[in-house]
């Protein structure tokens, strides 16, 4: 039997998986099955370690906003705000939820590409600390909405650093084909930068970048830091103007199997941190407040799902396939990018993985698997079957298709366990049908 991909996994004396020192066989019996699983303390000790290391190599200037997208609900929220971290939110939906929870909003920045006049009157509102600007036409919205408001919009510019992050092409975001941003090969972002700072009502406070995600390679990461210093050195020789803030984003990639080579997240800080330091130097530039936006590396780890195994059908000299109660509804990441993943069954977890077979979902779709050829112990309907990591882009991604309800969310924390979110009922399905 292999190493489990997250720290927080282990065997029992019956042979069952268990999730910070809880028997998920258990956990299955008593809460149901499709069930998302999240261990607290591994959250929590995941906020801690990025917020060290923003003290130690960044001297305290600057602040770890935790990617809500990743994986949000109040209890996340609520996490967050008693580590003393920050949020990047990307919606109005996740903005609420931070509201619902008395989050500190001068910690809160918010992200989008399109965002409606709604969601920026609702940021203004909210007083929000960063909103980052993603093009003109909400730079020009936002000076007006803010002007009718009578305040000023503390804001900052996404730029495409035009660095390949080497990842897929669908989470790629920061080459210059792209839906994010202001480009700085055409000199677009640097005249925005000139309209931004000659509007009443806007106050430009820096500039932030985010190169994609799932990234192992450090060079990346400090490649657009220099990038972003180069731009922040023109801005302030050619514009007179010193930009306090940058944000050098999220995308620290995590261990889904055991082809994943992640580096330390604290090697990433160390390293980006010393090319930073040298480069504010060396340009004559004063070093910015530095933002991250971790998100995945945060809580992936920290997350599990449980599922039923239902029929088996083998399909001989081409495959075996093994159905579950949920599926593309509550993960949709296989379907989206071949995402891989671990799978264990959870009651045989102390057994070899002696066969190879496809994880089919449940829903009316032949492309609603989880894996293709993954190596598993043998499963028999009614096994509970594991999948490993699955804290991030889970539960934030399910859908209700088929008209399925969303599995709960648990939360455990010293062999305590607490419904964080509770699993919907068919009712919850009509609930806005009229």
């Amino acid at each position: 039997m292999s190493e489990f991909v997250s720290k927080n996994l282990a065997v029992n004396e019956k042979g069952h998986l268990t999730i910070g020192g809880m028997d998920t066989v258990e956990l299955a019996k008593e809460y149901g099955t499709p069930l998302y699983v999240m261990d607290e303390d591994l959250i929590r000790e995941h906020c801690r370690s990025f917020r060290r290391s923003m003290e130690k190599y960044y001297d305290g200037a600057g602040l770890v906003c935790y990617a809500s997208k990743a994986f949000c609900c109040k209890e996340m929220c609520r996490i967050a705000k008693e580590e003393g971290i920050g949020l990047d939110v990307v919606s109005a939906g996740e903005l609420y939820t931070a509201a619902g929870v008395d989050f500190p909003m001068d910690k809160v920045c918010y992200h989008g590409n399109n965002k409606t006049d709604f969601e920026l009157c609702m940021a203004l509102k909210y007083k929000v600390g960063r909103i980052i600007v993603d093009n003109i036409f909400e730079l020009e919205r936002l000076n007006e909405l803010a002007a009718e408001a009578g305040v000023k919009a503390r804001i900052m510019y996404r730029i495409k650093p035009g660095i390949d992050a080497h990842t897929h092409d669908f989470v790629k975001t920061g080459q210059i084909d792209s839906k994010f941003g202001f480009a700085l090969e055409t000199g677009e972002a640097f005249e925005a930068v000139k309209r931004a700072l000659s509007m009443e009502h806007i106050e430009f406070v820096g500039v932030h970048c985010h190169i994609g995600s799932q990234i192992f390679d450090i060079a990346p990461f400090a490649e657009a830091a220099e990038v972003m210093l180069c731009f922040i050195e023109k801005i302030k020789k050619e514009l007179n103007y010193e930009i306090r803030e940058l944000n050098l984003g999220g995308g620290f990639g995590i261990k889904y199997t055991e082809e994943d080579t992640p580096v330390p997240y604290e090697n990433y800080m160390e390293h980006v941190s010393k090319r930073v330091k040298e480069l504010c130097k060396e340009k004559g530039i004063k070093q910015p407040f530095i933002l991250i936006e971790p998100g995945r590396s945060i809580v992936a780890p920290a997350g599990i799902t449980l599922y039923t195994v239902g029929g088996i059908k083998e399909i001989p000299n081409i495959r075996t396939y093994v159905s579950i109660d949920g599926g593309m509804g509550d993960n949709p990441r296989y379907a989206l990018y071949k995402s891989a993943y671990d799978f264990v069954a959870a009651n045989k977890a102390d057994r070899d993985k002696d066969s190879v077979v496809t994880i089919a979902g449940r829903c009316c779709e032949s492309g609603d698997l989880l894996g293709e050829g993954v190596s598993v112990q043998t499963l028999e309907p009614g096994d509970t079957l594991a999948v490993l990591a699955t804290g991030a882009y889970n539960y934030s991604m399910s859908s209700n298709y088929n008209r399925v309800p969303k599995p709960p969310v648990l939360m455990i924390s010293d062999k305590k366990v607490k419904i964080a979110v509770k699993r919907e009922t068919l009712e919850d399905i009509i609930r806005n049908d009229e």
